[in-house]
């Protein structure tokens, strides 16, 4: 047996195949139902010549069916490609060719796209999922998914697995095109995975996993992000690497998911920053007493910013409830626990795990107190790269006295406590007459202000400056927008005052990734436009 996953969870179904393993909306899938399930998937992809290393493409939005073809793709030593379910043909038909996929799997309301997109790609085969719509699907050999299914082998007949299988994640960030990140299972497992144990140590040897999961019970965990997004992926594993239930939402809709965590007991709610936090907050405002969250005992934030007002806001209605900032990537797990939240001079306080450092630009650790910047780095167990990209691959990765080390580009303060201040993307900073300013402790300021509903911001081009600070931002509903001096003023009792915007763009909606994202280039193009327009 090996640190594969499909291995590992072929372990845990064994030692606890009634507990229900998954639920989407009003489907609860056990253990065995979904390893059954996953097994008759499997074998229809072999039919359709899939086999180790081919890449199968979904285009899916939540349902028992994304996890259930994830781990049909494992079990085959194949590899399977998230795909933004919110693309157009443009974006899909680029991430289908760079992933290389060989079919694709996607809910009937997307077929005009996908039939769109996929024209001149020659992929083999589509596997279609139901969503009601009643779409037609023009498409050559085009499978309808439950049918193929039902038709197939339940029988666990696959070849040996390895810790070197592929698992790619592909991830949007703040910048570019999306690109995969390339994890082997073995390294996945330990640092996205956090060897299935995430309150404690990681197993000596492999079956100790499923051992523990039977040892433990289970425990309901929840993902508010779709499952396009990798953060929610690895929450959904982590879930099952412990012997627990994983639970989904069909749709991000705040009171369903305060329903369903009442409805499932759901003991820690994973979300990717304010942009689930705050509509989770006002939702349970509006009722507080409406939803049971007596079994919630933490939610955890990664992948985008979790503002202090929001915070607090979530605070005041659930004050039991630890609110955490989790450090993580897709290029590096999770690296990082809170320790104190913002700081007062901006940017997150974590405590990173072993194998972590601050590196200058010469590639040597900072010295802790010092007070000096540099790049958050991991070494150990890092990805091999980005899938059919030497050159990206070239810039993140990098070997250093005959160690490799992985630097996405967070920019970084280690303190004398051990600790590291985290000020955001270094390839999002704004430079202003020398200062440097991170868009995200701005955007954590603006988001204090209580007619802010969302903010994002970006640097534009200045004549004297280089650059200047420009926010965009969206109203709370019902609120008339303030003034860029009002928010010139309240950004000033908690920044430096050249850290203030220069310029304010109101939107009636922000455009964010499903995954609660910012879109800085959206951001950045349409201050850019409405400057142009003297608007």
């Amino acid at each position: 047996m090996n640190y594969n996953i499909a291995d590992l969870f072929e372990s845990i179904v064994d030692a606890v195949p009634e507990r229900i393993a998954l639920v989407c909306g009003e489907r609860r899938l056990s253990y065995a139902e979904l390893d059954e399930r996953a097994n008759r998937l499997a074998h229809f992809l072999a039919s359709q010549g899939v086999g180790p290393g081919d890449q199968v493409g979904l285009y899916l939005q939540n349902g028992t069916e994304y996890m259930e073809a994830m781990l049909a793709a494992f079990k085959l030593r194949a590899v399977p490609v998230n795909i933004n379910f919110r693309y157009v043909a443009e974006e899909l038909r680029y991430l289908c060719r760079d992933a290389r996929v060989k079919g694709l799997l996607f809910n009937r309301g997307a077929a005009p796209r996908v039939a769109e997109a996929v024209a001149e790609l020659g992929l083999e085969f589509f596997l279609v999922v139901e969503d009601g719509t009643g779409i037609e699907v023009a498409l050559p050999n085009v499978h309808e998914f439950e049918s193929a299914v039902a038709r197939q082998s339940a029988k666990r007949d696959f070849a040996a697995r390895s810790n070197d299988d592929l698992y790619v994640i592909y991830t949007g960030g703040t910048t570019g095109m999306p690109k995969g990140v390339m994890w082997r299972h073995e390294d996945a497992f330990y640092a996205c995975l956090m060897g299935g144990n995430p309150m404690g140590p990681p197993p000596d040897r492999p079956e100790e996993v499923a051992e523990r999961a039977k040892a433990k019970g289970s425990i309901g965990m929840m993902t508010a992000a779709p499952l396009i997004h990798g953060a929610a992926q690895l929450g959904t594993l982590i879930a099952m690497m412990q012997g627990g239930k994983a639970v989904l939402a069909p749709k991000f809709d705040p009171h369903l998911i305060w329903e369903t965590i009442a409805r499932e007991k759901v003991i820690s709610l994973s979300l990717v920053g304010d942009a689930m936090a705050r509509p989770l907050a006002e939702a349970l405002a509006e009722a507080p007493s409406r939803y049971d969250t007596s079994s919630l005992f933490v939610i955890g934030s990664a992948g985008a910013i979790f503002s202090q007002g929001v915070k607090d806001q979530l605070k005041a209605l659930l004050p039991k409830v630890a609110l955490l900032d989790n450090y993580g990537a897709s290029e590096v797990g999770s690296q990082g626990l809170d320790a104190g939240g913002v700081a007062k001079e901006g940017g997150i306080r974590f405590r990173l795990i072993p194998n972590s450092a601050v590196l200058d630009d010469d590639f040597r650790p900072i010295e802790p107190g010092s007070g000096r910047t540099g790049r958050v780095a991991l070494k150990g167990h890092i990805p091999l790269g980005y899938f059919n990209d030497p050159e990206k691959t070239a810039k993140t990765f990098f070997t250093v006295d005959g160690v490799r080390w992985v630097i996405p580009g967070d920019l970084a303060r280690p303190e004398a406590d051990g600790t590291v201040t985290v000020f955001g993307r270094g390839s999002i900073c704004i430079n202003s007459g020398g200062e440097k300013i991170f868009p995200e402790e701005v955007e954590g300021a603006l988001k204090q202000h209580p007619a802010v509903f969302d903010a994002v911001v970006v640097g534009v081009p200045d004549p004297r400056w280089g650059e200047r600070v420009a926010a965009v931002i969206q109203p709370r509903t019902g609120v008339t927008a303030p003034s860029l001096e009002e928010l010139v003023a309240h950004c000033k009792s908690h920044l430096a005052s050249y850290k203030a915007p220069r310029a304010l763009h109101v939107v009636a909606e922000m455009k964010r990734s499903p995954a609660g994202k910012a879109d800085y280039p959206w951001a950045k193009a349409l201050a850019l436009q409405r400057e142009k327009e003297g608007a």
